[in-house]
């Protein structure tokens, strides 16, 4: 029997889900509440949060809107790492010893987070066991993330690729809706994100509306059904 490579559908839109065991915790009601150095930043679309080289000093919780991080080689080529969405953490690295921004962060959409300072989240994950539990089942669901995009990109075509994409923007899984709204992205980011070129997106992207996964209508709609592509041998 050949074991599929593809994502399960529990994974695939790479929800942080609670481990077994682990008690419902209120991240953002505690960090709204809980006195930590922290400030709230509104980024407009397009803003950058942090740059490339810049200092690693704070770690940053998205409370609304949306987050791109990304890499710029040495040759000016952008690689887009994540899309990040209300509930997750970024900018961790300074907690273990990043001195300098390894890549860059920019706002989706209007955007608004909180900035929390190193030594301040250093204490509360030590005095905190409820939130350092939280954070350690983030930064694990994040690796999972991480594993599963590289055997995506190693094994599976990149229509295969372009349709996990867009289930893993709009969250799939997050909700019991059968279709979900996206931020606005364009097609070019869309084909970075999926290491192919924009005229193949274009042509999957008809060919996924035309088949009703997906709807154009001032904005994108993704329609749960498009799991079959991720799933279809």
């Amino acid at each position: 029997m050949v074991q599929r490579r593809n994502p399960s559908p529990k994974h695939v839109a790479g929800k942080p889900r609670v481990p077994r065991g682990l008690a419902p915790f209120d991240v953002r009601a505690f960090l709204d509440s809980a006195g930590i150095s922290r400030r709230i930043v509104r980024y407009a679309r397009a803003s950058v949060v942090f740059a490339q080289g810049g200092p690693a000093n704070s770690v940053f919780y998205i409370q609304q809107g949306g987050v791109k991080l990304s890499v710029l080689s040495r040759r000016g080529r952008e690689a887009i790492v994540a899309m990040l969405a209300p509930g997750d953490f970024f900018g961790e690295g300074c907690l273990a010893g990043q001195l300098l921004r390894m890549g860059s962060a920019t706002a989706l959409v209007p955007t608004t987070v909180l900035r929390i300072q190193k030594g301040a989240m250093m204490r509360s994950l030590h005095e905190q066991s409820a939130l350092s539990d939280r954070f350690i089942a983030h930064m694990l669901v994040r690796n999972i993330r991480i594993e599963e995009d590289l055997v995506d990109q190693l094994f599976n075509s990149s229509e295969k690729r372009l349709a996990r994409t867009l289930l893993l923007l709009a969250r799939y899984g997050d909700e019991p809706t059968p279709g979900r709204v996206l931020p606005k992205i364009s097609q070019d980011t869309l084909a970075e994100m999926v290491g192919t070129t924009r005229s193949r997106v274009n042509v999957f992207m008809n060919k996924f509306r035309k088949l009703g996964f997906i709807k154009y209508n001032g904005t994108l709609t993704v329609d749960s059904a498009l799991l079959s592509v991720v799933l279809y041998d």
